[in-house]
């Protein structure tokens, strides 16, 4: 079954990062309140940004790849610049040490 990982505009500015198998009926319990508690202690303003997988299990895999991101690099998502993710990608690559 198809599913949605997805990204929303919380009303304080944050990013909010999910997985769905629904999307419109996910956005619906996160606008009402009942989605989780940061939505409703912070209701979203928009869906940011979404993509599809062919499963659950893989959107789920995407939302935690995300999660570990900086915030930067999910606004880079967000906006769509990919010089902004690949710059911010490999400022966190790690370089062999060099030995004293």
């Amino acid at each position: 079954m198809p599913a949605q990982f997805y990204i929303l505009r919380l009303r304080s500015g944050q990013l909010y990062v999910g997985a769905t198998t629904d999307l419109q009926r996910r956005w619906q319990e996160h606008v009402s309140g009942d989605a989780c508690r940061t939505s409703k202690l912070d209701p979203p303003v928009a869906i940011v940004y979404s993509e599809e997988h062919p499963t659950f299990a893989d959107a789920r895999r995407r939302e935690a790849q995300i999660k570990r991101w900086s915030r930067a690099k999910r606004e880079a998502l967000v906006a769509g610049d990919a010089a902004a993710l690949k710059r911010l990608a490999q400022s966190h690559d790690h370089q062999p040490r060099r030995s004293p």
